[in-house]
């Protein structure tokens, strides 16, 4: 990573009633992520949130 490049590893997935998968968006920690997942999930929101990580190769892990 160059010098002022920002890292944006952890992502927040949802997926709705079809099985049909969505980036929600892109954070620096995992905190950040979870926090954002989790006021999608009190608003009351049906759909599935998670956070995953992105890994060197581009590929996301589910946490």
């Amino acid at each position: 990573m160059s010098e002022g490049t920002v890292s944006l590893p952890w992502i927040v997935i949802r997926q709705d009633d079809n099985g049909n998968r969505y980036r929600v968006g892109r954070y620096a920690t995992r905190a950040e992520a979870q926090k954002i997942a989790d006021s999608f999930d009190d608003r009351g929101h049906k759909q599935l949130y998670w956070v995953e990580r992105i890994g060197q190769n581009g590929d996301g892990s589910r946490n």
